[in-house]
Formats: C-alpha cells, structure tokens, sequence
C-alpha cells in the first residue's frame, strides 16, 4: 500500500458473468480497490518503462490481434455454454466508458474443461499492464502498472460473486504463483487498485500480462507437461476509484480476451478494445518495454 493512500475494498465481480447472450448477466470479473492512479504518457514514462524491466516476450501486434479474434484455445473449466465468452473473446463497453471514471486491468486463471492432471505445478503471473488510447493526442498512454498483482478464487462462473482467498506464493524472480482448487478459478487485478479514467478521451484500451508454468515442489516429479491451464486477459471499467460493486450497476467490463494454454516459458496474454485495422495503424508501445533476462 502505498503512503497515505486508503484502499477501499470492493467486491470484484467477473465482467465475464455479465454478459451472457445479452440475457441472464453473471458476475463480473472485478474486484478492484479503490487508489489514486498515476496516468502517465508513454513520453514521459520512460524512465518508468526501463525501471520496470518489462519484457515483452514475442508480444505483438498480431498476437494482440489473435488475442481478440480466434476461439479460445482451450475452454475454462466450469463457465456455461451460453455466457458470451465461453468459446471466444468478445467486446463488453470497449470504448465506450459512458459514466464510469475509473478502471483496472484484470484476467483470469482456469484449469482447463477437460481437467488438469497435473498436481505439482503452478501458474506464475506477473507484469500486468493497462494502456489507453487519447482521442485527443492519439498517443498511448500508460495507466497501469505493477510487477505482480492481487486476486482470488472465485467461482468458476460467478455466480454471487462467491470467492475465497486463493494459494498464493510469491517468486523470487517476479510475480507471485498460484494453483486453483476445485470449483474455482484464479481472477487477479493489478496491484494497487484502480486507476481513474477520463471517460471522454477513450479511443482505445490495451492490457496485457505475462504467465508461464512452474514446479509447485521442485523435489517432486516435474508434471508440467501434464498441465492443462488457461488464462484471459481483461478489463473492467468502474464509476469511481472506491465504488463497491453493486450488481453491475457501479462497473462493466472493457474486453474479455482469448483463453490460452499457459506452457513452462513465458507468454504475454492480452486484451484490446480496438478492431485489427486500428491496432496494425496504430499498435500499442510493445517496443518501448524493456527485457526481462
């Protein structure tokens, strides 16, 4: 927590259960903390860019494409058939905050449909980001950013917002690791809460995360290989910085992203509100983020 800063704990219900074939609205994906946001043009954060030794890790425009377009890679365990994001990624508000004024970047971690055989391995997640888009400059600019982040185990369908706190460890080379238990997913935020937004300059909204597999147990068999995880990207967007949830009438989610196996090497998972056209015209700053080793 930062200093002087007071977090005001809301409920984070998955955009993912709100929409639903624009019938029943689940829960969403959003359980966000209240914090003052630093909203930082990408020209004057580089020297934040360098700090955080972000690595972006065969990310691209392409793959941020595919993140939007293709059916998921693998299905999430435990998610109805007819909740909108079942089988693929969809558009929620996009760009289009209405009168929300805050937001925070947020994704989510399933064991796969057909189940995880694996019990010594873990998720390991770090380096969340959000970005946004000024209609007024039509530069990027940074909204959020932090080395690991926060969540829980929710639900696998959201239903009641139902979560518990989730096996959490932190890593020594970054992030934290988590393993899902029966029942539940792994729905996490960016550490520090939420990031106020001005709801007339969204042209565009990015977030993006990188996983990879590790050994639970490193003197156990390594069963990685059996391992069958999936993780999507999000965003959700909210009516202040401290709002409680309030069954979807206080947040609504930006963008839920495509479902991908995570795997033991490092993979950057992502979400974007914008079509493929403006996305190759005018891409998100990949390059600008520095290389972990």
């Amino acid at each position: 927590m930062k200093s002087g800063v007071t977090r005001a704990r809301s409920i984070h219900l998955p955009s993912l259960y709100f929409h639903q074939n624009l019938r029943a609205r689940p829960p969403r994906l959003i359980r966000h903390m209240g914090v003052a946001a630093i909203v930082l043009s990408l020209s004057a954060c580089g020297g934040l860019a360098s700090s955080l030794h972000w690595r972006s890790q065969a990310n691209s425009v392409d793959t941020v494409i595919g993140d939007m377009t293709l059916p998921h890679e693998g299905l999430p365990m435990g998610v109805p058939a007819h909740y909108d994001w079942a089988i693929a990624p969809r558009i929620g508000l996009g760009n289009e905050p209405r009168h929300f004024r805050a937001m925070i970047a947020a994704g989510q971690v399933y064991e796969e449909a057909q189940g995880n055989p694996a019990t010594n391995t873990r998720v390991q997640i770090r380096n969340i980001r959000a970005f946004y888009l000024s209609k007024r400059d039509r530069q990027w600019h940074l909204l959020q950013a932090s080395n690991s982040v926060e969540g829980a185990s929710y639900r696998q369908d959201f239903v009641n917002n139902t979560s518990k706190p989730a096996s959490l460890r932190t890593e020594s080379d970054g992030g934290l690791s988590i393993k899902t238990v029966a029942g539940h997913n792994f729905h996490f935020w960016t550490a520090g809460g939420r990031t106020a937004i001005d709801p007339k300059d969204i042209a565009g909204v990015f977030t993006t995360v990188q996983a990879r597999l590790i050994q639970d147990d490193p003197k156990r068999p390594d069963d990685r290989h059996k391992a069958r995880y999936v993780l999507s990207m999000s965003g959700d967007y909210w009516l202040n910085e401290s709002a409680p949830w309030d069954a979807f009438k206080t947040n609504g989610d930006i963008a839920i992203g495509r479902f991908k196996r995570v795997t033991p090497h490092w993979q950057s998972f992502n979400m974007s509100s914008l079509s493929a056209d403006i996305l190759k015209k005018n891409p998100p700053p990949l390059q600008a983020l520095k290389a972990n080793p």
